[in-house]
């Protein structure tokens, strides 16, 4: 048996240590539209729009300790991409916002450029422009 999608996208969550931090970041400056908030077992979450696809930011009850951050320093899910159009704009704001860049923007191979910066838990987000 195979997954049969219900819809074009995937969803995400992150667990966050300062969800305010996390919400300036994503919701600020990144733009993704914030859709609502809803109590879960293990804290409240803030559901955040970019297309289809849902980044699901989680307050919880109780701040877990943070595992290794990087790309190459664990096992397990290591970034989140967004396929975007505006790539030149997006990585500007975030120079101008005073992120590092785990890699900065360059093209991958012909006609696809990327960028990677860490959010405000460490994670790393990639943004991806094709054409």
């Amino acid at each position: 048996m195979s997954m049969k999608p219900a819809k074009n996208a995937m969803d995400l969550g992150i667990i966050c240590k300062d969800i305010n931090a996390s919400l300036a970041f994503y919701h600020g400056l990144l733009g993704l539209e914030k859709i609502g908030e809803m109590p879960v077992p293990f804290g409240l979450m803030h559901r955040l729009a970019f297309g289809e696809s849902f980044v699901k930011l989680i307050d919880p009850k109780k701040v877990p300790e943070a595992g290794p951050l990087g790309l190459t320093k664990a096992l397990g899910f290591r970034y989140l991409t967004f396929q975007i159009s505006n790539i030149d704009e997006v990585c500007k704001e975030c120079e101008q916002a005073g992120l590092s860049f785990d890699i900065p923007k360059q093209e991958l191979m012909p006609g696809v450029t990327i960028a990677m910066v860490r959010d405000p838990d460490g994670n790393v987000v990639e943004f991806v422009q094709r054409g």
